[in-house]
């Protein structure tokens, strides 16, 4: 892609606002948090006082409105701990500006470094390389210092304490996360009725799954409707999509046979849908009873055979255990009116059911360790988070020398705005930079204005912050030029308390900001973190984990007796999380405005997308045999022995092949498949089945990656 369009659609997407759910008493509760601050800071303290208490709460509740799962009073306490430790080193190192350029790329290179353990951390940190530019401007002593990061830690402690004492919807975001997943499942029953082979999105199922992980402490008191159903949502994706195929199921495309199969998918739809929309609301379970009639075993048997008939009773087996789970009466929507909870008949203490096992979060203090081993694996020059760490140092060291060598006093907005917009890759710092741009100037035209024709007092200009500050809280999932047109409101009006002139902040404020933006900007250009030369190695990650997969599955099949359930589960998410780190890493270099010029490292569009297809096919089939896993009790298969035999060199050499751009070999799984067909019946068994679709999808993926 050219420079020219890659910078005009990164600026028409950084421009664009999204429609996203307002949360009203969330923003309120935070603007209050901040209220409270200034209010008290301006009591017994002074403006200077106020502006840098503000910043303290200010950020501590934009910490509260992160994508995270831990607890949001967490968020601010430790959102406010850093705004406070590396305030009052800012100003004990302020009056020394070779000591403090040196504090400021440590700390700034420290905070690129936190992206390594997730947005969230790379957020909250570069909020504390900002706030520390803006608080250490503002003149006091040594004791004065420890006052202003006392000031900024009690932010925290307010945010944290509103959040305790006005709690908003409990266990909302994790209701939301389970809830989707569900609902995912249910859509995906519902394609599978007209296309037996669609594909399924695993995103929910992952999301759910990192909402799922608690504390000891929230474990004890999650609600009972957030207990098991994840569980069961993983359960029901292979059932519906065994059912459905037309090859591993065996129903044909047409006839009763399939009739009975669309009835149950859709059957199985509503009764997942019913359970997701309990769950979000909090509700009782209804459930529609013509559901409840077709997810019944027939009498006689009914029309479904072999391979088609046990994936339908293991739905059936399922549909009953979302009921059992349910733990209260389930309202039936028909005839039959309540169904009542399932009794407790336990008579010992070995009859009585085991609580729940819980993913267990680690604390803060168990994180250390996590950010260290983090911090090591990104120290090598390849690493995207590497490079964004050394990049944003460098901007903000140069952006501070630059700031504090012009004329204006508020320099110190050219690094801020470097630091708020730089991200690790080339789309989202890009996007930030023209959002940034564009909502400095609406805001501060706004507030200028305000403050020009009202010319307001410190207690006033302190309300309209406030209110500022309220509407970014409210508006932060719609864009970030709107965010950043709150911000600079906010801080326009924060100034003013202190009774800074509000055309010099206005004026200042636009074209410093241009500056710092540019400066952002041209950093990733000159040192930038290309994903394009890195895609054949995301693909052959992707390979290596999908294959993991399929050969922990074909090993239960071959030694039914030695089957490790745990392992295959591990496989599968490991290969859910390659896919998504592929998905990630294709997005990002379609935005990118260079193509890799060498032979080896060249992934076209086309095949890139021909790759990912088939990738997803090679997944779907490990998937499908992992529904039919015999028990331990079965009979080993020398087929599926030797197929996973010959399949496991060749990918680790079709992972090699890709990476070093040469063409992938795969006669010896052909082969292994061909003695297993032939010393096969007739019909084929399953394990034969799944093993021919995997290799025709591996057959695709040598199309679309082998070098013509």
């Amino acid at each position: 892609m050219p420079w020219f369009r890659a910078l005009k659609n990164t600026a028409l997407s950084g421009l664009s606002v999204e429609r996203a759910a307002l949360t009203p008493k969330l923003a309120l509760r935070g603007a209050c948090g901040v209220a409270l601050v200034i209010g008290f800071a301006l009591v017994v303290g002074s403006p200077q006082l106020a502006v840098s208490s503000a910043f303290g709460a200010f950020a501590s509740g934009v910490a509260t409105f992160q994508r995270s799962w831990r607890p949001r009073p967490v968020l601010a306490l430790s959102a406010a701990a850093g705004l406070a430790v590396s305030t009052f080193l800012g100003y004990l190192l302020v009056g020394t500006e070779p000591a403090f350029v040196a504090l400021i790329a440590a700390w700034a290179f420290l905070a690129g470094m936190a992206w390594g353990m997730g947005p969230t951390s790379g957020v909250v940190a570069g909020l504390t390389v900002a706030v520390m530019l803006i608080t250490v401007t503002l003149p006091t002593t040594v004791l004065g210092a420890l006052g202003h990061a006392a000031l900024i830690a009690a932010g925290g402690v307010v945010q944290a304490g509103l959040i305790v004492l006005f709690p908003v919807r409990p266990w909302g975001a994790r209701r939301d996360a389970l809830a989707d997943a569900l609902a995912g499942v249910a859509d995906y029953a519902r394609r599978l009725r007209h296309d037996p082979v669609a594909a399924f999105d695993p995103v929910p199922l992952m999301e759910a799954r990192d909402a799922a992980a608690v504390s000891p402490r929230q474990a004890r008191r999650r609600p009972r409707q957030l207990q098991g159903y994840r569980a069961m949502a993983e359960r029901f994706r292979p059932a519906l999509a065994s059912l459905a195929d037309p090859v591993v199921g065996g129903a044909p495309l047409e006839g009763p046979e399939r009739d009975r199969v669309r009835e149950l998918l859709g059957a199985a739809a509503t009764v997942l849908d019913a359970a997701a929309r309990a769950i979000r609301r909090g509700t009782r379970l209804r459930l529609p009873q013509e559901a409840l009639d077709i997810l019944q075993v027939p009498e006689g048997g009914g029309v479904l055979t072999g391979p088609a008939r046990k994936a339908a009773l293991r739905l059936i087996a399922l549909t009953d255990d979302v009921v059992e789970a349910a733990q209260e009466p389930v309202e039936v929507t028909g005839r039959r009116g309540l169904l009542p909870a399932r009794p407790a008949t336990w008579h010992t203490a070995e009859d009585r059911p085991q609580r729940p096992r819980f993913l267990a979060r680690p604390s803060l203090a168990a994180l250390v360790p996590v950010a260290l081993r983090s911090f090591r694996r990104e120290l090598r020059w390849s690493s995207p988070v590497l490079r964004h760490a050394l990049r944003v140092s460098g901007v903000v060291c140069a952006g501070y020398l630059l700031g504090d060598a012009l004329p204006p006093l508020h320099g110190y907005w050219i690094p801020l705005t470097a630091v708020m917009v730089l991200r690790p890759d080339f789309s989202r710092t890009y996007e930030r930079g023209f959002a940034r741009l564009t909502g400095t100037v609406v805001g501060v035209a706004v507030a200028g204005g305000l403050m020009a024709l009202a010319s307001p007092g410190p207690y006033p200009s302190a309300a309209l912050a406030v209110v500022s500050v309220g509407l970014m809280y409210l508006l932060m999932s719609t864009g970030y030029a709107i965010v950043s047109a709150c911000i600079s409101a906010y801080v326009v009006f924060l100034l003013g308390i202190a009774g800074t002139i509000w055309s010099q902040t206005a004026l200042e404020r636009i074209w410093l900001t241009a500056t710092g933006g540019a400066l952002a900007m041209l950093s990733y250009a000159l040192f930038p973190a290309w994903e394009t030369p890195r895609l054949r190695d995301r693909l052959a990650d992707w390979l290596a984990a999908n294959g993991r997969y399929a050969l922990a599955v074909l090993d239960t099949l071959a030694q039914p007796a030695e089957r490790a359930p745990r392992q295959v589960r591990e496989a599968l998410l490991d290969a859910r999380a390659a896919r998504q780190e592929w998905e990630e890493a294709a997005g990002r270099a379609q935005a990118e405005p260079v193509r890799h010029r060498g032979q080896l490292s060249r992934l076209s569009q086309r095949s890139a997308t021909g790759a990912q297809s088939a990738l997803i096919t090679m997944g779907r089939a490990a998937m499908l045999l992992e529904t039919h896993i015999p028990g331990q009790d079965a009979q080993p298969s020398q087929g599926a022995a030797e197929f996973a035999a010959a399949l496991r060199p060749a990918l680790t050499a079709a992972a090699r092949a890709i990476r070093e751009g040469e063409p992938v070999d795969l006669r010896a799984v052909h082969t292994a498949l061909e003695r297993w067909a032939a010393a096969a019946g007739d019909p084929p068994p399953v394990g034969l089945r799944t093993a021919d679709l995997l290799t025709d999808a591996l057959d695709d993926l040598a199309a679309a990656v082998n070098p013509k």
